[in-house]
């Protein structure tokens, strides 16, 4: 077997220095890290020449620069990242940036501010890296027996107010409503350095319990939307991060709701982009398990309207149709009741119900179904729903090609077009692409001729 070559490392001086302002001993920080990989069930046994080691310059692998991090920001009393500690520069520790449902509220923070570092410093990267199927349902297992954290107050760092808390929600609001108009690719540049920059510091800042929990709730709700426009980007590698990370927040908030509409509206239709049925229900069951009792019936319309669509993929006509049965029947409940709604599941009306449902029958090949439903989703999204009207004709066009109705689809898929041709939005042009690829069979026809020259013109 051929030697090993010898790489030359540089001492690392940051770790020194933290290790001595922390007044640890080698052994002492082994030890540490050690009971904080005991506590995400770890097995990890390093020792005094481990610490050695790593001052010498060997980085370790997997999560252990993060445990490393966190068992020193114990120490010190602060958030500690592994910039910080000298171990953000290899790719194999920026990959795991994200992936962790952390243990602890201040490794929670740790977590996701690496993630918004990474995001604005590393953005090729991280928007190259694939989705892994169990780097979803992971973290929703987590969350299920995950009890809740009994404090979030800080007392260190600028002092943080309702008014912060605020100024956080109105951004948020402001910003979806542009991300609905004009797509993510003009918005989320500005939501992650806006995370970066000023959020970052709320997070690390000194607040009481009360005005942390709604921190907590308010960040989590932006760093969804961040993960959502992650998606409609053509990242999802990167979307699965932030998702992960707002339903951790979600935890912290103490908003067991919340943390089950970031499963089932998020990570789940992630996994519906990607093609993976089975984890699209066992998503959407997570959330209704996990916050059973504690949810309006329009969060429980969605979360079982996002399970029918599992069901779909599956081929399991049966069980969609069960389930979005009470999906409609809890939506019906909900109305009467709209305003005990919390505003993040206030949007989601019988138009989104009906999205939902022509994804259902579009995917089992119910082509009369697939239409009725996204003609109904039409009717009752408002313009400022710019992506999702374009969605919702691409979702009927697909239904008349299904029905042989080729020169109808062709006209629908126009409309379509010319609607994302005022977006930045890569699921747009992904939904579009399926449509061509239906429409291939009838490649002779004039009206498809026509609209893949108009598909051509729209990319040039």
């Amino acid at each position: 077997m051929a030697a090993r070559p010898l790489v030359a490392r540089q001492p690392n001086e940051r770790l020194q220095a933290l290790i001595q302002e922390a007044g640890c001993s080698n052994a002492g920080l082994a030890r540490r890290v050690n009971m904080v990989g005991a506590e995400r069930g770890l097995d990890l046994r390093y020792d005094k020449t481990s610490v050695a080691r790593w001052l010498r310059g060997q980085q370790p692998r997997g999560r252990a620069p993060g445990i490393i991090a966190e068992a020193l920001g114990r120490k010190l009393g602060r958030t500690v990242t592994i910039d910080e500690i000298g171990m953000a520069n290899g790719k194999n520790l920026a990959s795991g940036v994200g992936l962790q449902f952390s243990p602890t509220v201040l490794g929670a923070i740790e977590q996701v501010c690496e993630l918004w570092r990474s995001d604005v410093g590393r953005r090729d990267f991280l928007s190259g890296s694939a989705v892994a199927a169990s780097a979803l349902v992971e973290p929703s297992r987590d969350w299920l027996i995950t009890g809740a954290d009994t404090q979030v107050a800080r007392t260190a760092g600028a002092r943080v107010g309702v008014s912060d808390v605020e100024a956080v929600r109105a951004m948020t609001t402001a910003l979806t409503e542009l991300d609905h108009r004009f797509g993510s690719g003009h918005v989320r540049p500005v939501v992650v350095h806006y995370l970066n920059s000023v959020v970052s510091g709320l997070l690390s800042g000194s607040y009481r319990e009360s005005v942390g929990r709604e921190l907590f709730a308010a960040v989590a709700r932006l760093t969804e939307l961040a993960g959502y426009m992650a998606v409609d980007t053509g990242q999802p590698g990167l979307a699965q991060r932030y998702y992960i990370q707002a339903l951790r927040l979600a935890q912290a908030a103490g908003d067991r709701g919340y943390g089950g509409y970031v499963l089932a509206a998020s990570m789940s239709h992630l996994a519906a982009q990607l093609g993976n049925p089975r984890e699209i229900a066992q998503l959407a069951r997570a959330a209704q398990e996990g916050a059973r009792g504690q949810v309006t019936p329009r969060a429980e319309a969605m979360f079982l309207a996002a399970e029918a669509r599992g069901h779909a993929l599956l081929g399991d006509s049966r069980t969609c149709n069960e389930v979005a049965g009470k999906a409609v029947a809890a939506l019906e409940r909900a109305e009467p009741s709209a305003g005990d709604d919390p505003v993040w599941i206030a949007h989601f009306d019988h138009a989104y119900l009906a999205d939902e449902l022509a994804h259902c029958y579009r995917d089992l090949g119910q082509a009369e179904a697939a239409a009725h439903h996204a003609s109904h989703a039409l009717d009752g999204h408002p313009e400022s729903r710019a992506r999702r009207r374009a969605i919702g004709l691409v979702l009927l066009a697909t239904a008349q090609v299904q029905q042989r109705e080729v020169e109808q689809a062709c006209h629908t898929g126009t409309r379509a077009v010319e609607l994302l041709g005022t977006l930045r939005s890569s699921r747009g042009a992904e939904y579009l692409e399926d449509l061509q690829q239906r429409l291939e069979p009838y490649g002779e026809e004039s009206a498809v001729r026509e609209f893949g020259a108009r598909l051509e013109l729209q990319a040039a």
